[in-house]
């Protein structure tokens, strides 16, 4: 493991994945504070790493770093995007819809796992959804984004993943109010 790698597996607070997903929320508000190359590099890999469906491997995503594209992404649809324009990295993920009818479901699988690394690195990250969303003058959201980036229209945008050092802090999730009555076990 590279210098970097085990610096950042050091420094994170993190002991186990149950302490990650309990640790994990979403965060909307970003410091000014640029990534570094290698964290959007490891962040990318967790994404490439994702299972899919027959390893078709539907799924490709687009970094955007740039301060004026990531404005124009916040105005994808009405509501919910702003943490975009205040984000220091956008990933946007899409997947190829003519490969799988699992597009969704790999494109998902790839997007939560970038999410669970970027927490992993101590970065604040949340899933913004575009699929079946709207935005002004009720235009698709997956269409404003795929004009904006110049996305090819076999491809299916699912979400934006907004990405950058935490300027808010959320309190962990509360294990006493894990419902347990949502899991059954052998039959309903």
């Amino acid at each position: 493991m590279d210098k970097f790698h085990n610096k950042l597996r050091t420094s994170t607070l993190m002991k186990s994945l149950h302490d990650l997903l309990i640790h994990r929320r979403s965060i909307r508000k970003y410091t000014q504070e640029a990534l570094s190359p290698e964290a959007v590099k490891t962040i990318l890999e967790a994404g490439l790493l994702a299972p899919s469906s027959k390893r078709c491997t539907p799924w490709e995503f687009i970094a955007v770093e740039d301060k004026e594209t990531l404005a124009r992404l916040s105005e994808c649809k009405t509501s919910g995007a702003k943490p975009i324009a205040g984000a220091a990295l956008a990933i946007v993920v899409t997947a190829d819809m003519t490969l799988t009818d699992t597009w969704i479901e790999d494109a998902s699988i790839a997007a939560i796992l970038m999410q669970l690394q970027a927490a992993d690195l101590g970065l604040g990250n949340c899933w913004i959804q575009v699929r079946g969303r709207f935005g002004a003058m009720d235009e698709p959201a997956e269409d404003f984004v795929r004009e904006t980036l110049g996305i090819p229209e076999e491809m299916g945008v699912l979400c934006i993943l907004s990405i950058g050092h935490k300027d808010e802090e959320r309190k962990p999730f509360d294990e006493e109010k894990m419902m347990w009555e949502k899991v059954h076990i052998g039959k309903w």
